[in-house]
């Protein structure tokens, strides 16, 4: 089974959650463009593995919960390795763009 797309979803959450944690999980869910279902599993997920924490708080004049997603210092150390392996991918799918690109200039 490939992870890319996992590691990437992830990614993206900790991306995301790094510079806003006022989001709600439908925000998130929109910015991401996942369902809020996966959504749901992935904050979870990534609570359990000791990546976020949850902090609940409310407000005396709602009665909705309220939450506040805050990436750990081991969220904020996979975030950093995503973001490494990430920009790794990255770098190599365009030097093999630009190489198929400068074969392709010698034909014409």
């Amino acid at each position: 089974m490939n992870e890319h797309p996992l590691r990437e979803d992830i990614f993206n959450i900790l991306r995301i959650l790094s510079s806003n944690q006022n989001l709600t999980q439908r925000d998130l869910s929109h910015h991401l463009g996942f369902s809020l279902g996966k959504t749901n599993y992935l904050l979870n997920s990534l609570t359990k593995k000791g990546l976020l924490k949850i902090k609940n708080f409310t407000k005396r004049d709602q009665k909705l919960k309220k939450v506040k997603y805050i990436l750990t210092k081991k969220g904020l150390r996979q975030k950093l390795h995503l973001t490494y392996h990430f920009l790794k991918r990255k770098e190599d799918e365009y030097n093999r763009l630009r190489r198929e690109w400068e074969a392709l200039r010698e034909l014409s």
